[in-house]
């Protein structure tokens, strides 16, 4: 299913999202978690208090692509009336985007190059690492890069790496608070389910915004070992040329940074703009968005 959001009697959706994912809900999973915005009280649920100001009208639509008659939907939708708004009344947007392998050398996009004046409101993300590629490898070294209002060659804001930018470290276990969390964290797997929203720290931007992830891994000792023996090469991170020298890493003992490609990224971003439509990509059919995503009830989080 998707949810898509109207505003102001536009004919194209400023939202259009998979349900779950417009949720907080990654990966096709259904997990318990509560944070500022989003909320799954028991794990089986959608809830969202996210401000959605409108200046004349709205509408909301849900739209079933399974080819399955759904036998029952209950929702609630709650709004108030007579709020003042004027010119710098901000709209909602949601952009969601997948890329099943990403590409060495290329930042996975949570928000394509978006014109206007806002604020990013932030992000829902989930990851399944490769383990063919990298066993368990960290997937999660890569800088969050914001560019805002112009800047091209080097990013606005930039981040220090998946763990830092969702307020945690060292790997990255189960949590949830009310602005950044990790529901999801299953190492056995190598999936990862997180977000991170900028309500205290908002991301102004007067024309223009891109928000994406940097694709770079972390190997241990161990796995570094396990990759060298497989004959498997790591891409020199940064720009560098070449490969990385694992059997020199084993021998001092180093922690070995590098390009990862073929991970299976997705994402949710919210942003407000001054305009009641966008220009996103269009939301990609039903079949690919799900593809090789199973739904999962064997998570941790649910019993936590």
């Amino acid at each position: 299913m998707c949810l898509q959001f109207f505003w102001d009697g536009a004919e194209t959706p400023a939202i259009d999202a998979p349900l779950g994912d417009f949720f907080g809900q990654g990966l096709g999973q259904c997990f318990r978690f509560q944070s500022a915005i989003n909320s799954n009280p028991e794990g089986r649920s959608f809830n969202t208090c996210i401000p959605m100001p409108f200046k004349k009208g709205m509408r909301v639509e849900l739209i079933n692509e399974s080819g399955i008659d759904v036998e029952m939907v209950f929702y609630d939708i709650n709004i108030t009336i007579n709020d003042p708004v004027d010119d710098n009344t901000l709209y909602l947007h949601a952009y969601w985007n997948r890329q099943q392998e990403t590409v060495a050398r290329k930042d996975f996009e949570f928000l394509p190059q978006t014109s206007g004046r806002g604020s990013f409101l932030g992000v829902n993300v989930g990851v399944i690492a490769n383990q063919k590629l990298f066993f368990k490898s960290w997937w999660g070294e890569g800088e969050v890069k914001c560019y805002i209002d112009g800047d091209q060659a080097y990013p606005t804001l930039c981040g220090t790496g998946t763990e830092d930018y969702i307020g945690t470290a060292w790997g990255q276990g189960l949590y949830d608070q009310l602005h950044q969390g990790c529901p999801v964290a299953n190492h056995d797997r190598m999936e990862y389910c997180f977000y991170r929203y900028h309500i205290p720290d908002p991301i102004y931007f007067h024309k223009d915004i891109r928000v994406c992830m940097q694709q770079i891994g972390g190997c241990s000792i161990e796995n570094g070992q396990r990759l060298h023996g497989a004959g498997q090469k790591l891409i020199a991170p940064f720009g560098e040329e070449g490969y990385v020298d694992l059997e020199d890493n084993i021998k001092n003992n180093r922690f070995s940074l590098h390009e990862r490609e073929k991970d299976d990224w997705s994402s949710c971003a919210y942003v407000y703009l001054d305009q009641p439509t966008n220009d996103f990509p269009e939301l990609a059919d039903a079949a690919s968005r799900y593809a090789s995503l199973e739904q999962r009830g064997d998570n941790k989080r649910l019993d936590a």
